[in-house]
């Protein structure tokens, strides 16, 4: 078992930057891959970005793709999103997830966040 506890998130312009954090607790966050979702009012969750359980690998979303940052401090138990060049279109809750396998299936990942509201406002 894992929990995860986000924070970060908040209002920003568009072209602003916000960073995310995920705190892990329970057992050691490196028997996880960890990663971020997102999920917009009226959409399906959606996967944004994932890291390997030491950090070796990472993989993003083409929405996000050179703009996000995915990074994890395993001493510290924290996940990161660095987000940059904001759009209106990331406007979303993002929830850090926690699964023993990777995967951008929602439904693969088992653990899961209270979630943090991010706003770009255009």
């Amino acid at each position: 078992q894992v929990q995860l506890v986000e924070s970060g998130g908040g209002l920003v312009q568009a072209g602003g930057s916000l960073r995310l954090s995920c705190a892990a607790s329970g057992r050691t966050s490196s028997n996880y891959v960890l990663g971020w979702f997102r999920q917009a009012p009226g959409k399906e969750r959606e996967f944004v970005s994932s890291t390997s359980k030491f950090g070796s690998s990472t993989s993003y979303a083409d929405s996000v793709k050179g703009r996000f940052t995915i990074f994890r401090d395993n001493a510290k138990n924290t996940v990161y999103l660095q987000m940059n060049s904001l759009k209106p279109e990331d406007t979303a809750v993002y929830y850090c997830a926690a699964s023993s396998i990777i995967s951008t299936d929602a439904a693969r990942w088992g653990f899961w966040g209270q979630g943090t509201q991010v706003t770009v406002s255009s």
